[in-house]
């Protein structure tokens, strides 16, 4: 299940349509869903332990009960936690489109985390993005059309 911010329609929860989610299924076994819908009454999946398998399909945006609120990070983190443990995590997500164009293009990915850019005007080091920033890619010689 997701949730988003109301829209204008007013809905703010979504589920993974079914002849996507039997796609999920068939491949990947799916034992266990940290965001069901229904979701049980004090059910917490940030906190449960998850399964040998697991759909994770969690809010987007921040969403919280209990007075903590939870975002993607927390997902994605829990999520490599259970990793680690050897478990499989399926993470559904939404990301900008070119993304998956430089992925399926054969880019590779580094993390090069805060930088702070310089400006031209004195050559002096900015704030910095909001967010880390990655460097995606593209060897040249990999693909090449002929």
């Amino acid at each position: 299940m997701t949730y988003t911010e109301g829209n204008a329609n007013g809905k703010h929860y979504w589920l993974t349509p079914a002849d996507l989610m039997a796609e999920i299924q068939a491949e990947f076994d799916i034992d266990f869903d940290p965001c069901p819908y229904p979701k049980p009454d004090d059910f917490d999946g940030l906190e449960a332990e998850w399964g040998a398998s697991n759909y994770v399909n969690p809010p987007f945006g921040m969403f919280g009960e209990k007075s903590r609120k939870a975002g993607p990070t927390a997902w994605a983190r829990k999520a490599i936690a259970e990793h680690r443990k050897g478990k499989r995590v399926v993470y559904v997500y939404p990301v900008d489109r070119w993304i998956l164009e430089m992925l399926e293009a054969g880019a590779t990915v580094r993390n090069l985390g805060g930088v702070k850019w310089v400006a031209i005007e004195d050559g002096e080091p900015g704030p910095g993005a909001s967010r880390p920033i990655a460097m995606f890619i593209l060897e040249g010689d990999k693909n090449v059309e002929k």
